[in-house]
């Protein structure tokens, strides 16, 4: 642990981690110039349809190509420099921050926070671009997508004493999930089918998370890679 953030567990009672103000600042300007070159390429896109009787689109195109310059280049330019740092914001926002104190550890998602005492954290690690805390009967407490630096996360949990590692301790013990496969408890296998679906039309996270919870509450731990599922028993079900 770097002796910066040494000093900052001596002074406060908790850490933040979230993505650096340099780095959101970055993406922002880099969608803003995206934008803005889509504003461009609009103008000239709009202008060549004009010139095209036979084109289609062409309504839209001629209404705006009547608005005069420099205007027409102007709003063009702004609105997509506008919508590029929107973009950027969202996307921010979409991001992983993580509160860890020695009371707690906090995770927080499209302003959503979800909170997790200090007795119930056990382990965690970061399994591929994924933070797990995992609870004292083995099961998964939390897993979410996660950008942020690995040293900066592992060194925010050490430093407030949870036991962090390098890797899942419980990998070997996934298998892959087929159709009304065998050693699942009762009501598992539908909830799988179910979440099966929604992983191959691309479907929200939200309804993605929400079955793996009911899952989690039958005793079954699931994980995805590449669309396909792999599931494992918490303890006192395996």
């Amino acid at each position: 642990m770097d002796d910066q953030l040494a000093q900052r567990h001596r002074t406060d009672k908790s850490t933040a981690l979230a993505q650096p103000a340099w780095m959101v600042a970055l993406v922002c300007v880099a969608l803003a110039l995206l934008g803005a070159g889509a504003g461009w390429l609009i103008k000239i896109l709009a202008e060549w349809l004009v010139a095209l009787p036979w084109a289609p689109m062409q309504g839209p195109a001629e209404l705006l190509a009547s608005v005069p310059e420099p205007w027409r280049t102007v709003g063009l330019l702004a609105t997509g420099t506008l919508l590029g740092v929107i973009v950027g914001l969202i996307a921010q926002y979409e991001e992983l921050s993580v509160v860890v104190s020695a009371e707690r550890i906090t995770l927080t998602r499209k302003g959503k926070g979800q909170e997790f005492a200090r007795d119930r954290v056990v382990q965690a690690f970061l399994d591929g671009k994924q933070l797990v805390l995992l609870g004292d009967d083995e099961g998964e407490l939390a897993r979410e997508a996660c950008d942020l630096d690995v040293q900066r996360v592992a060194d925010a949990f050490t430093a407030h004493g949870y036991a962090w590692l390098d890797e899942d301790p419980h990998k070997d013990d996934f298998r892959r999930w087929v159709p009304d496969g065998p050693g699942l408890p009762q009501g598992a296998n539908a909830l799988l089918k179910a979440r099966a679906q929604l992983l191959e039309k691309k479907s929200s996270t939200g309804d993605l998370r929400e079955l793996r919870e009911e899952l989690v509450r039958l005793g079954v731990v699931v994980r995805d890679e590449k669309r396909r599922q792999y599931w494992r028993l918490s303890r006192g079900r395996g």
